[in-house]
């Protein structure tokens, strides 16, 4: 449900360029442009708020969250078995998915079914829209590849600007559960913590994408089955069209998503991939209008369109030939150390 959020990075592979070139197969059939392919992921993670709010209407949300996992692993196990894909080996491995699994899946997904109890679906995509701002703070104490422009601070600046309009911040946050909000924006933190954690840890694992993604979702899933008993009783009923949600949220939005999320990846590179973030608010809100009948005030498209615009400045990366200014803070200098996999 975010851009890039829900697996981590390949450590081979991912970038534009470095897989070999497949001698041509005219048996083969081939595969649909990448556009489409782009449009389809939009659609499918804009969509997923709208599923998630359905859900809920029939289910507790970690029972949500935990059929959202169970379908999504499911489509993975079979993208991995007909691709005789191997499991990570070393239990140092497992140990990190089990973490990554936990702020990029376990965690966020949960947050955002409580969330949409009480917010709109409108709500959850735009607040999930402000997680490459969440990012960009974090990336500056945490990465040091990551280092601040003043391009990207700015960004930074107005991407929360445009979360204080679209919350309503000069009428007090009046008619808006607080509760509910902090909770999606919390979601949204989650993933860029999982991400740049993945980062440093699980680069250049030896493991395939596709594998650490799937092993990711099968830890999530049990984390998610161990929690649930906890707090749930057993679902009285399966009604219809809450249960074909939950499968469709796994299926689609966490399961085929990824498979098209490292296509896009492998064929057009990161960069091009990760706009699909500046899609999702606006599907995810027309969704909600439409299906749903929620209603919209002025601020929340407004707001949402000054996010998206402090969003794609912080994604924004110098000139080439532009170097970045030396760091001389000490802490800031220890991070720029190599960090091994661990």
């Amino acid at each position: 449900m975010s851009a890039l959020p829900t697996s981590p990075p390949s450590p081979v592979s991912v970038r534009q360029g470095t897989a070999p070139a497949a001698p041509a197969d005219p048996a083969r059939r081939p595969a649909p442009d990448w556009r489409l392919r782009f449009a389809a992921l939009s659609l499918i993670w804009g969509f997923s708020f709208l599923l998630v709010k359905v859900g809920t209407d029939g289910y507790a949300p970690f029972q949500v969250t935990l059929g959202r996992l169970l379908s999504g692993t499911a489509v993975l196990a079979v993208a991995m078995a007909v691709k005789r894909e191997r499991l990570p080996r070393t239990a140092r491995t497992w140990g990190h998915l089990a973490v990554a699994a936990f702020f990029l899946n376990a965690l966020p997904f949960s947050l955002f079914a409580y969330a949409e109890l009480t917010i709109p679906s409108t709500l959850a995509g735009i607040c999930n829209a402000t997680s490459p701002l969440w990012g960009m703070a974090l990336s500056v104490v945490a990465l040091s590849e990551d280092r601040p422009t003043r391009r990207r601070v700015a960004g930074l600046g107005l991407g929360f600007l445009g979360v204080l309009t679209v919350l309503g911040a000069w009428q007090g946050f009046s008619g808006l559960d607080l509760t509910g909000t902090a909770m999606a924006l919390l979601a949204s933190l989650s993933y860029p913590v999982g991400w740049i954690y993945v980062r440093r840890t699980l680069a250049g694992s030896g493991s395939s994408a596709l594998a650490l993604t799937g092993s990711q979702l099968f830890l999530g899933t049990l984390q998610l089955a161990l929690v649930t008993p906890l707090f749930t009783s057993a679902p009285a009923g399966f009604p219809l069209l809450p249960t074909l949600a939950v499968v469709a949220l796994g299926a689609l939005g966490t399961g085929l998503a990824v498979l098209l999320q490292y296509g896009l990846v492998t064929e057009v590179g990161p960069t091009t991939a990760q706009m699909v973030t500046y899609f999702i608010p606006v599907i995810a809100t027309a969704a909600g209008v439409t299906v749903l009948g929620e209603q919209l005030d002025w601020n929340t498209p407004v707001g949402a369109l000054v996010v998206l615009a402090g969003a794609a400045l912080t994604q924004s990366r110098p000139p080439a030939g532009q170097g970045r200014r030396p760091n001389r803070r000490g802490f800031r200098n220890r991070l720029r150390k190599p960090v091994s996999p661990r």
